[in-house]
């Protein structure tokens, strides 16, 4: 923290969830993502420190940090990874945490769960959900 400046690190969290194993959609799904986390957190592509993305098993046609690139987000370090094969878990996801500088308090990050993926964490998102078995 900088508290001169009043400047968090912060992990800003999202999930969006892909109809079909196929390049296209998952990097258009990962923009539509990354650029619906930025405009809600009014963030600046000079404080984002690092993205991690994780998808389902089932997702494997295109890395979704390739979506940055196309971006142009040249100098933003990503990372990929295969998220944890949970029984009953929902297929076609790609999960993001960016970590970026902001001066937002935490409970002020707007976490981004699109579409059916806020199941996930609709304590986040505002919506009751106690049906954990629906990830």
């Amino acid at each position: 923290m900088n508290e001169e400046k009043g400047v968090w690190l912060r992990g800003i969290r999202g999930a969006i969830k892909v109809g079909k194993n196929q390049r296209e959609e998952i990097l258009n799904a990962t923009k539509r993502l990354l650029e619906k986390i930025f405009y809600e957190n009014q963030l600046k592509i000079e404080n984002i420190v690092s993205i991690f993305f994780t998808t389902t098993e089932d997702i494997n046609a295109e890395f979704p940090a390739y979506a940055v690139r196309e971006m142009g987000w040249k100098y933003v370090p990503v990372l990929c990874a295969r998220e944890i094969n949970v029984p009953n878990s929902m297929k076609g996801v790609i999960r993001v945490l960016v970590h970026a500088y902001t001066d937002k308090k935490q409970d002020e990050i707007k976490h981004q769960y699109l579409g059916e993926t806020i199941k996930f964490r609709p304590d986040l998102m505002g919506v009751k959900n106690d049906n954990r078995n629906e990830r």
